[in-house]
């Protein structure tokens, strides 16, 4: 049974891109500068998904749960986003992302991007990457007063591309992708390659898993035929 939706939003770090390479190398020479010890990449690599800020505060104190000194992480911000804004754009696609937004917008899907990045790294990530035509909309964590998990996001695409949550789905890899879906109303499914805080996927709580993003495709009714409004 395929899914029946317009709309096929995307999370963009461990969806689209593999960004944890340059987000561990940005981390890491903030780390340094602060007189501090190095983290393994993928030890850093299960502190992306919810926000920069959240990414900082993870690998100054090494815990998801303990946080920073106020005067540290007040040091550590702006050394982060130097160090990453100069090496972002060099994050690449996963295999078959390219050709999975290709089908799709040939297929006339509606196509979005949203993610917790703020945007001033977002926005040449996905035009370094050739990937930003293929989004009608773009979100990113400090668009909206709420990011994910929060469904303010997925919500307002829905909204701004006149498509009902129940008609649309979300692709992600992480937990927070799933809160975000369930809570807006939307389908989601998830890619096993991504980062979701160095945890499996908990398969029983989304609709459909895929190996990459060209199984995507098979899993939606075309639009074509689904009547117009329903």
């Amino acid at each position: 049974m395929r899914f029946q939706v317009k709309l096929v939003m995307f999370d963009l770090d461990g969806t689209l891109l593999d960004t944890a390479p340059q987000i561990a190398e940005a981390a890491n020479r903030m780390l340094v500068a602060l007189g501090k010890p190095m983290l393994p990449q993928a030890q850093i690599a299960t502190y992306i998904g919810e926000g920069v800020q959240n990414l900082i505060k993870r690998c100054l104190t090494g815990s998801v749960q303990v946080e920073p000194e106020a005067a540290l992480f007040a040091q550590a911000q702006p050394l982060y986003h130097d160090f990453y804004t100069a090496n972002a754009t060099q994050s690449q696609p996963f295999a078959g992302v390219v050709p999975a937004l290709q089908q799709l917008k040939k297929h006339g899907y509606r196509l979005a991007c949203v993610t917790n990045k703020p945007e001033k790294f977002t926005l040449p990530l996905l035009q370094q990457a050739g990937l930003a035509d293929f989004f009608e909309v773009i979100i990113s964590g400090d668009s909206l007063p709420k990011k994910k998990p929060d469904p303010l996001p997925l919500l307002h695409i829905c909204q701004k591309l006149g498509v009902l949550p129940a008609q649309a789905v979300l692709v992600g890899d992480s937990e927070t992708d799933i809160q975000a879906a369930h809570a807006a109303g939307c389908f989601v499914v998830t890619v096993p390659y991504g980062y979701n805080q160095g945890r499996e996927i908990d398969v029983a709580t989304v609709d459909a898993t895929v190996q990459q993003l060209t199984d995507v495709v098979n899993l939606l009714e075309l639009p074509a035929l689904l009547k117009q409004g329903s």
